[in-house]
């Protein structure tokens, strides 16, 4: 017979995650007021207070064990555990250690990323207790149990609606004993939220009045488009999975992908399950939201960094207790819990904002379609500019890909033209068959969109005299000029200054404006369309809270009016009266010491063609450049936007970059250049030599100089992803204690999207 030994408290070691920038765990005695019989409940993923150096921080509990490394008397012990049981399910528990591995990023700071920022801090939460049905619960019909009815009650609240609370209970005249006596019988079960209203007050849920019903058209306000036989393929497909599949939605701009998403929304909460929707930006939140809020009869949730902190955790939390049915949200929302969670969709798949660029380096789409693998549900990829890398699975058969090529509403593709400008004189930018082409769709009450990828009024301020130009003292980049505001901005560490009226340096009043931004361009058509508005979509025009859904409405408003934009523009916005789509300039992408430039460059292009006649009437695209004969200029006004990505894949394959390789950047960052690049030097040395290995620096930053800070990078390039991330173990290993990585700021990036 086996003798089982309870343990003593002081045999207890928690292992906690620290939100600290250090790849390692922290062990940590039990807090002293803990008995042994709460101790051995304590779980996985709880939050704990714990002291670290010199102030007090949250970690998460990783595990409960007997021995430590380091001897038990140097050990402190833990303030306080903040929770009774998990904020986060185990899988999304799992799922955000997984992440942490694969980015090599500290543990401690990716776990603290799954939470709300009310959550990150040192307060207990409260929590109440709720009911909800049990698997055996769910398989019962309506109307049993009729010889309890109180019972029977409470069974046919939790068959309309995901849970119900204490307060809830009590409203109803039900009591806990009803409640427990379901439990016993496992038709119902217990578990315990956060109490947010004690932090958040009214929940920021946009609500419907009923959940999720059996019948679809139980959940619809309106009834949904008749699909066309592209659409109805790829719902059926989709809709029929069971289990987890990808699946890449490629269709044309204005092919109808939103209603195909709508469709299976609709399926999905015919099973009471829950849809989560990512979207690239802010900017697309309001149409999105739109369109969901006028076709469902359900719950949703919103969650992007434009809600206050209290909104944002009452939405988690709508999401989390299967309140939210629908949530919809930026990047990290990936991250969001969702107990009933039965589709996942990621809108403009190819979008570079679902990469974070800083800290906790990930890829919101790549997490999703792991999240997906693990629940598991199907995902679905949508994008009418799909990215290279999500071509080529398709193409290798591991997404299933689901194309719409012609547009829902039986328009024809816009025709692109290319209009050289060579030679040609420019008007603020704009040349005379351009502003003639303007004239023509406005006489037509049409409305016309001017893109051009560069806020404010211009790049450079030039002194005609001397030469001087106005730079960033911090940044090696000119300062831009916001002629309305009368300032110089650096828009990368948005230093500001007035805007001069003589040269500071030969004091000469002859200042010129090289260059032309989204401001000008407005400036300047205002100039030549006096009775036309003139309406800009920038950051600039969009920072207020509803300032982007104040300016739909206004283009709403006006059926003849002249968008400027940059490519928040681009971005899935419909504009069906747009007619004229004119690119001012083109010829940035071409040349770029970034591999994904082309890539990038016909993304955006084809993206902003898009939004022309995407109604009953073919639109027209004019592109100025002055690169009418740059054989990629011509594929993109020719050729499909697949044929154009196939030129590109041919170029990777030959290359070995991605898709065909795989890639990682180790960045340095110091005050001298020298510093970074000798720290980057050591991590070089210390990788052995490995077959399939290549290392490519260290090289100073596109931007070497960037917020008072140079930057250094070191690229590692790999055939396959195991010697990659073997590579980057032993480096971060090395790097850990390194004395001189431990005095300068360092990061790994996996898989990154930005220019080398």
């Amino acid at each position: 017979m086996v003798e089982v030994r309870t343990l003593k408290s002081d045999e207890y070691i928690l292992s906690v995650a620290v939100p600290v920038s250090v790849r390692q765990t922290f062990d940590y005695l039990p807090p002293t007021e803990l008995s042994v019989s709460e101790l051995s409940q304590l779980q996985p993923g709880l939050r704990v207070k714990v002291p670290f150096g010199n102030r007090q921080t949250i970690g998460f509990l990783l595990a409960i064990k007997k021995h430590s490394t380091i001897d038990k008397k140097r050990l402190k012990a833990a303030t306080a555990i903040l929770d009774p049981t998990p904020l986060l399910p185990d899988s999304l528990f799992q799922l955000a250690q997984w992440a942490a591995h694969y980015y090599h990023h500290p543990i401690g700071d990716a776990l603290m990323h799954t939470l709300p920022r009310l959550l990150r801090k040192d307060s207990a939460v409260k929590t109440i207790s709720h009911w909800r049905l049990t698997h055996g619960g769910q398989g019962l019909p309506e109307g049993a149990l009729k010889s309890a009815p109180k019972q029977a009650e409470l069974l046919a609240l939790l068959q309309q609606q995901a849970s119900i609370d204490a307060a809830q209970l009590k409203e109803k005249g039900i009591t806990r004993a009803t409640a427990k006596a379901l439990c016993d019988k496992q038709l119902i079960e217990s578990f315990t939220v956060a109490d947010t209203a004690m932090v958040t007050g009214q929940a920021h849920t946009v609500a419907t009045d009923s959940a999720a019903t059996d019948n679809i058209a139980d959940n619809l306000k309106e009834q949904p488009f008749t699909l066309n036989d592209e659409q109805q393929h790829a719902v059926t497909r989709i809709t029929q999975q069971n289990g987890y599949r990808c699946f890449l939605l490629h269709g044309v701009t204005g092919s109808g992908k939103t209603e195909v998403y709508l469709q299976c929304i609709a399926h999905c909460l015919q099973k009471k399950q829950q849809a989560l929707v990512l979207v690239p930006e802010i900017g697309l939140t309001p149409q999105m939201v739109a369109r969901f809020k006028q076709r469902f009869n359900a719950p949703l949730a919103l969650l992007h960094s434009g809600l206050s902190d209290r909104e944002r955790l009452s939405a988690w939390q709508a999401a989390r207790t299967a309140q939210a049915m629908i949530v919809i949200g930026t990047r990290s929302a990936v991250f969001t819990p969702m107990p009933q969670l039965g589709l996942i969709i990621v809108d403009e798949e190819h979008d570079a904002s679902f990469k974070q660029q800083d800290g906790f380096r990930y890829s919101a789409r790549d997490i999703a379609i792991k999240r997906a693998y693990e629940q598991p549900c199907p995902i679905v990829l949508g994008s009418a500019t799909p990215s290279l890398e999500s071509l080529q699975h398709a193409l290798e058969g591991s997404y299933n890909r689901l194309q719409l090529q012609q547009r829902a509403t039986g328009a024809s593709q816009p025709s692109i033209t290319l209009l050289d400008i060579r030679h040609t004189p420019l008007d603020e930018g704009f040349s005379p068959a351009l502003l003639s082409a303007i004239t023509e769709t406005l006489t037509q009450k049409k409305q016309v969109l001017v893109f051009l990828n560069r806020r404010g009024f211009s790049p450079v301020l030039l002194c005609h005299d001397c030469g001087y130009i106005a730079c960033c003292d911090h940044c090696d980049v000119s300062l831009t000029v916001h002629f309305h505001a009368h300032q110089l901005r650096c828009h990368h560490c948005d230093k500001r200054q007035a805007l001069p009226k003589h040269c500071p340096v030969c004091a000469s009043s002859e200042l010129d404006f090289r260059g032309v931004g989204t401001e000008r361009s407005e400036r300047a058509l205002q100039k030549h369309f006096p009775q036309t508005p003139v309406i800009r979509i920038d950051r600039d025009t969009t920072r207020a809270k509803t300032a982007m859904q104040d300016l739909i409405k206004k283009v709403e408003e006006h059926p003849c009016c002249i968008l400027v934009g940059t490519q928040m523009l681009a971005k899935g916005h419909h504009f069906p009266r747009v007619m004229l789509v004119a690119v001012v300039d083109a010829d940035r992408g071409l040349f770029t010491a970034d591999f994904r430039g082309p890539e990038k460059m016909g993304q955006l292009l084809l993206q902003v063609a898009g939004r022309a006649g995407r109604e009953s009437q073919s639109g027209q695209v004019i592109i100025q450049t002055h690169q009418a004969d740059h054989p990629l200029m011509i594929s993109l006004s020719q050729d499909s936007y697949t044929q154009y990505a196939d030129h590109l894949l041919q170029q990777r394959a030959a290359s070995q970059l991605p898709p065909f390789g795989y890639l990682a950047l180790v960045r340095a960052e110091a005050k001298k250049l020298e510093s970074a690049e000798a720290l980057l030097h050591h991590f070089r040395c210390h990788l052995p030599a490995t077959a399939g290995l290549r290392l490519l620096g260290p090289l100073p930053a596109p931007m070497a100089r960037r917020a008072g800070y140079y930057h250094a990078q070191l690229i590692l390039q790999a055939q396959h992803r195991k010697t990659l991330h073997r590579a980057l173990g032993q480096l971060s290993a090395y790097a850990e204690q390194h004395p001189l990585a431990k005095r300068l700021r360092w990061s790994i990036d996996v898989d990154p999207i930005d220019p080398f």
